[in-house]
């Protein structure tokens, strides 16, 4: 065991006398440069500290990454206590008929929950593709974390153009489309 390690690459045959010389000779010869006060380039410290700051530069994206993950999941849990807690669970027979993402959904509602929506003073939120009915207040809160996820939010001026010739002709209130 009183090898050197030297002795143990030649009789493993990693390595030959040729490459042994050629070692000792650089290390001999950064010994003298050190010692007359010569700045050495050590390359492999070099290559080691580069490696080591895009080691830590893809750990930071990563981190980033995870962390931005972790803060829609809260976000997404939010907006699911916020509509479980303040739902609107009224059902009937009158159809509402909405769009959502280019398609005409439509709700069974009661007339005076259909009319809440239409002033709005209620609004249609989607959470996990399900869609629900809340509270205006809530769903601009809803709004705040994920505007895609309110539907319909109409408010009491919505439709109101002063410009708009057809502004003395009123809708009938039991006009369905």
């Amino acid at each position: 065991m009183g090898n050197s390690l030297q002795d143990q690459l030649f009789k493993a045959g990693l390595a030959s006398k040729k490459q042994a010389v050629r070692a000792k000779k650089a290390k001999n010869t950064k010994e003298k440069q050190q010692r007359k006060g010569v700045d050495v380039i050590d390359e492999a410290a070099e290559l080691v500290s580069k490696s080591e700051a895009e080691k830590r530069a893809k750990d930071q994206q990563l981190n980033k990454k995870i962390n931005e993950q972790a803060q829609a999941k809260a976000i997404k849990a939010q907006i699911v206590e916020l509509v479980s807690l303040n739902r609107v669970a009224e059902r009937g027979e009158t159809e509402f008929r909405y769009t959502d993402n280019g398609t005409i959904k439509t709700l069974m509602l009661q007339n005076d929950t259909r009319e809440l929506i239409i002033k709005g003073v209620l609004n249609i939120v989607s959470v996990n593709e399900q869609h629900d009915i809340v509270p205006r207040a809530v769903a601009s809160k809803i709004a705040e974390r994920d505007a895609d996820a309110v539907i319909v939010a109409n408010s009491a001026d919505d439709g109101i153009d002063e410009d708009d010739e057809y502004a003395d002709f009123k809708v009938p209130d039991d006009l369905m489309w």
